[in-house]
């Protein structure tokens, strides 16, 4: 495991039991509800997700063995509080899929963030509904699926511009009252031409299917 100001950088070949420990469902939501809300209980975590406190302990204790979670400071004698260690969990795609096993755990990461994407986009809509969040946020929210054509190199450059941006304007809003969290989700997915349809299903001057945010692909690191 290597790391970095934030990140979790974790390396299959080393870390496969901890990167099979976040394949549980219930473990990820934990893990998001402690990067998001800062530190809590098992029973304030039981009480979030609709578990027992018992199940929320378990859970809890098994991130802290692997390096997710540690105990923050408790309030008091009685209590014991957890909070996540890293704000980011990343890993090499490549190392994964060389790694046996490793594309599995790849998909079903995937597949746990798709969930939480539906669990957001969910909040999302209710949260303007009742105005909890402002209608100064309707305009620049959405989710976008456009589909560029890019060599291998430019996607990778991408990401790192998306990232060192995602970075820059988090530093610059981190004292403002006017900020709120916000759930960025994107995904740079190749895909090789359709044998069915034909070269032209790849045809970049085809319209793109968009809600009215701007196009963002961003980093895919796990909640």
């Amino acid at each position: 495991m290597d790391s970095e100001a934030g990140r979790r950088v974790l390396d299959p070949a080393r870390d496969g039991a901890a990167l099979k420990a976040l394949t549980h469902p219930l473990r990820l939501t934990l893990l998001g509800l402690l990067r998001q809300h800062g530190p809590a209980t098992a029973s304030e975590l039981a009480a979030r997700t609709g578990e027992s406190s018992a199940s929320t302990s378990y859970h809890l204790r098994v991130l802290a063995k692997y390096a997710f979670v540690t105990e923050a400071e408790h309030r008091d004698s009685r209590e014991r509080r957890w909070k996540s260690v890293h704000g980011t969990t990343s890993w090499s795609n490549e190392a994964m899929r060389r790694s046996p096993g490793g594309s599995t755990i790849l998909g079903v990461l995937h597949r746990r963030q798709i969930e939480h994407l539906q669990l957001s986009l969910d909040r999302h809509e209710a949260d303007l509904e009742s105005g909890r969040l402002g209608p100064e946020w309707q305009e620049p929210s959405g989710v976008s699926d456009a589909m560029p054509r890019l060599t291998p190199e430019s996607l990778a450059e991408l990401w790192r511009v998306f990232q060192e941006k995602t970075d820059e304007l988090t530093a610059r809003d981190a004292e403002d009252p006017r900020a709120e969290q916000v759930v960025l989700f994107t995904a740079g997915l190749p895909l090789a031409p359709d044998p069915v349809a034909g070269p032209d299903a790849s045809d970049p001057d085809r319209a793109d299917a968009d809600s009215g945010a701007p196009d963002a692909p961003a980093v895919g690191d796990a909640p």
